[in-house]
């Protein structure tokens, strides 16, 4: 299903940006979800709205957001921001750097799951 996702001018340019600066999180998961290994495609800093999400696959509207420390003092913002896009019919998976770096098999696991219950 293709899906319009809106975005502003200003969030499609600070992605840009971020595309070059991934953390090494961003960087292990892209190895494993990049050229549709997983079945989907995802794109990376992708903008919705006036936000920018990790990892995005329009076919099934699942967003991946990786969580850091940035994201420590965050909880109430990330859950407006995610609200507001959820409400585009986006879903969301968060998994923490942590996870990433210790457990990415089981992350991975769990984003195919996904995949599978919304292709």
């Amino acid at each position: 299903m293709k899906r319009i996702i809106p975005y502003t001018k200003e969030a499609r340019k600070h992605a840009k940006a971020l595309r070059l600066n991934m953390t090494l999180s961003e960087k292990l998961l892209w190895e494993v979800i990049r050229k549709k290994q997983l079945g989907v495609e995802f794109n990376r800093q992708f903008p919705i709205l006036n936000y920018i999400v990790d990892f995005y696959a329009k076919e099934i509207g699942l967003a991946i957001e990786l969580d850091g420390s940035s994201h420590d003092n965050m909880v109430l913002e990330d859950g407006i921001r995610q609200g507001e896009i959820e409400k585009l019919g986006v879903h969301f998976l968060r998994f923490s750097n942590n996870e990433i770096q210790n457990n990415v098999k089981d992350v991975i696991k769990e984003i195919k799951k996904d995949i599978e219950e919304h292709k």
